[in-house]
Formats: structure tokens, C-alpha cells, sequence
């Protein structure tokens, strides 16, 4: 069974990596707009490499920040940024494919970006499994906390030392004074 020190490092591990792929992605994208602006045949798809590239770095950073902060709103920050991350990965890919249907320039820098690409789509895909994992155990955590917790407030409770001064019969109060019942 996979610990939560085992996911955290993971995630971090991951964090980075996409934080790599989404610096390595925005320099191929920004080299690729400057060809074709050298070319002076500008098409839609030139630039979506770099916004890929913005949402994996976004991705890695947030994943960065969930590996040192586990609250669920930074998983949910998290997940929604891999998940954004995971769709820019998928629109890049398929504007780089049709770049490349329709010239024949630049095969190595497209295919070089449609690699980056599918790794962006699958370090995305492995941080969204593995913060639910992380959520996970999270939630197993706080609920063994919790049990614990109520499990020694029921213990003090036993041991509280009874009011003898009734001697086994309920005492009623009226305005500040007891009376036996």
C-alpha cells in the first residue's frame, strides 16, 4: 500500500517534471512563432504551444503547492489546474498535428512539441490520480484524528468523579435550589 509520504513525494516529483515540460514547451512554442513570423506565414496554432506550456507550468506549480499544503482547497485548485492543463496538452497536439497536415516545414520542432504535449497530457492525468489518492488519505487521516479524539474525550468522561451528594436520587432544581425528586 502506497503511504502518503510515498504520494506527496511522488506528487512533487511529478510537480516538477511538469514544471519542466511547461518551460520546455513555451521556449518550442516561442521558437516555432518566430519561424513562422521569419517565414512570414503566421497560422493559428503557432502560439498554442505556449499556452500549453502556461497551463503545465501553472499545473507544476500548484502541484508544488499541494505537495507542502494538503488542504482541500489547494486539491481542488490542483485538480482543476491539471484538468486545464490536460485539455491545453490536447488542443496543442491537435493544432501542431494540423500545422503539420499542412506544411512541410519544421517537422522536427512539431514533432518535438507534440511530444512535450502528450507528456503534459500524461503528468497531468497521473497528478490528477495521484492527488485524489492524496485526498484520499487525507480524509482517512483527519477520520482516524477524529476517532481518537472522541475516543479519549469518552475516556475523561468515565473517569469524572460522580456527585455523591444526592446519594443516588435525581435532584430537581427550582430557581437556584435542588430538592430531591
Amino acid at each position: 500500500m502506497c503511504t502518503s509520504r510515498k504520494i506527496i513525494w511522488s506528487l512533487l516529483l511529478l510537480s516538477l517534471v511538469e514544471i519542466g515540460l511547461g518551460v520546455s514547451s513555451i521556449a518550442l512554442g516561442a521558437v516555432g512563432v518566430r519561424r513562422a513570423q521569419a517565414e512570414h506565414k503566421t497560422r493559428q496554432g503557432d502560439a498554442s504551444p505556449v499556452w500549453s506550456g502556461v497551463c503545465f507550468l501553472i499545473c507544476g506549480l500548484c502541484g508544488v503547492l499541494c505537495a507542502k499544503k494538503r488542504t482541500g482547497l489547494i486539491m481542488i485548485l490542483f485538480s482543476a489546474c491539471c484538468i486545464c492543463g490536460l485539455i491545453g496538452g490536447i488542443l496543442n497536439f491537435q493544432f501542431v498535428r494540423a500545422l503539420v497536415k499542412r506544411s512541410g516545414t519544421s517537422h522536427s520542432l512539431h514533432l518535438a512539441t507534440m511530444c512535450l504535449a502528450c507528456l503534459g497530457i500524461s503528468s497531468c492525468t497521473l497528478s490528477t490520480w495521484l492527488t485524489c489518492r492524496l485526498a484520499s488519505s487525507e480524509q482517512q487521516r483527519m477520520f482516524l484524528e477524529r476517532e481518537h479524539s472522541l475516543h479519549h474525550s469518552h475516556e475523561m468522561t468515565d473517569k469524572e468523579i460522580p456527585d455523591n451528594s444526592s446519594n443516588g436520587i435525581p435532584q430537581i432544581s427550582y430557581n437556584g435550589r435542588t430538592s430531591p425528586a
